[in-house]
């Protein structure tokens, strides 16, 4: 299967699955920095990642990135 023939929830979850792993720590090796996981999937967009799903979710990440940046300030 290529591009839309993958299911769209296959699709989505493959970019959610990926940051989750990413960025959580492993009994073999700890978190990989929001940055990284974002440069990662960003880089790999169009051949790992649906360019279009991984637009919408870089930008919800970096929103909530965002509002959780501005807690710790306060």
């Amino acid at each position: 299967m290529v591009g839309e023939e993958i299911p769209f929830a296959v699709r989505i979850f493959t970019i959610v699955d990926v940051w989750d792993a990413l960025t959580s720590d492993r009994p073999y090796r700890k978190a990989f920095s929001h940055e990284y996981a974002y440069e990662y999937l960003r880089n790999n967009s169009g051949t790992h990642f649906d360019p279009e799903i991984l637009r919408v979710f870089l930008e919800l990440i970096q929103k909530k990135l965002a509002e959780e940046k501005g807690k710790n300030l306060k």
